[in-house]
């Protein structure tokens, strides 16, 4: 009996033996093919870096690496010697307008490896007092970035402020501005709807979207109230085109952005002069969000903050009738300048 289990023993201990081996003998096999096989490159595929517009990988890896422990304060100035890492003033700046998709802009275009963006908004060229600080106290606050690479900021109250479009004239006349615009009427409510929330949240009564749009004694469109004379888009632009010609300015389709945002920023990228990287792959649809996130590679993506796409309250219909009404011949003058038209009311 115990040389029988002896023997059963023996034969099971040589079957896992000959699968051991089979298994080994098939991994070096397989290791041999692979090292024949051309090695395909995630990042590669995802952009296309190929021909004489290549972007070094490096800059890919330290934009999600170490150039953010570089924004934290926490690298050293040898490591930042020894990459060739620079402060650097912007290159384009997008201006405006407030609730237009500034922030969703910026994020986007932050997927090309050649983009760096400044996190926060500076407001140097609208805030008097950052302005006397100089232009050295705003370039410390860009983002480190490789000489190849463009710096991007944004701080959307530049577009109506009257005194920036000279200040960044006098900082650089050539430089590109983008202005994103949403239907006037929609971007109106969304401005006032921020306002709304911070007055909820600290408890304090606001009025009505109605009753500041519309002026109670004239019973006209409101033109003192911000909200509506940031919406009229041509008025400002015309102060900026004192200094700028209109071909230093790109408009992107703030409502497009949000349903079908890669054309708009293929256009963004032939504007700046940016080789094409953002594909379809960097963008997906999040059905619980209800807008598109973003997807820098495999493992890391983002969506925007949750403040993003908030429900806006009803407004009385003739109230939305009248502005459309009021806005209509200033959206008229603004595809003339832009030589952009778009499908609003």
């Amino acid at each position: 009996m115990l040389f029988k289990q002896q023997a059963l023993l023996r034969q099971k201990l040589f079957v896992l033996g000959s699968l051991a081996i089979g298994s080994l003998l098939y991994l070096v096999a397989r290791v041999g093919s692979l090292d024949r096989l051309q090695p395909l490159c995630p990042i590669d595929s995802r952009f296309g870096l190929r021909g004489q517009d290549e972007i070094p990988l490096r800059a890919l890896q330290f934009k999600r690496g170490l150039l953010h422990e570089f924004r934290k304060g926490n690298a050293t100035k040898e490591q930042i010697r020894l990459h060739n890492l620079v402060q650097q003033l912007p290159k384009a700046i997008i201006i405006g307008v407030r609730k237009g998709g500034t922030r969703a802009l910026l994020e986007m275009l932050n997927l090309h490896p050649a983009v760096v963006k400044a996190s926060q908004e500076i407001h140097f060229f609208d805030n008097d007092e950052n302005y006397a600080k100089g232009i050295e106290w705003y370039r410390k606050k860009m983002p480190f970035s490789y000489s190849h690479q463009i710096t991007i900021e944004k701080s959307p109250a530049y577009f109506i402020t009257e005194e920036v479009p000279e200040r960044i004239y006098k900082m650089n006349s050539s430089i590109k501005l983008l202005i994103i615009v949403r239907e006037p009427t929609t971007r109106a409510i969304s401005d006032y709807t921020q306002v709304l929330e911070g007055k909820e949240r600290k408890n304090k009564t606001y009025y009505k979207f109605e009753k500041l749009a519309i002026d109670p004694n004239t019973c006209e469109v409101n033109t003192k109230y911000k909200a509506v004379r940031t919406s009229i888009y041509t008025k400002h632009l015309e102060r900026w085109l004192k200094y700028f010609p209109i071909e230093q300015f790109h408009i992107v389709d703030g409502d497009r952005l949000i349903t079908e945002p890669l054309p708009e920023l293929q256009l963004v990228e032939k504007f700046l002069n940016l080789p094409p990287r953002i594909s379809q792959y960097n963008l997906y649809f999040n059905a619980t969000r209800g807008f598109y996130c973003l997807r820098f590679n495999i493992v890391f993506n983002k969506c925007l903050a949750g403040s993003k796409g908030r429900i806006h309250p009803e407004v009385d219909t003739s109230v939305i009738t009248k502005l459309r009404k009021f806005f209509h011949p200033f959206n008229q003058k603004f595809y003339q300048i832009t030589g952009r038209t778009f499908n609003w009311p």
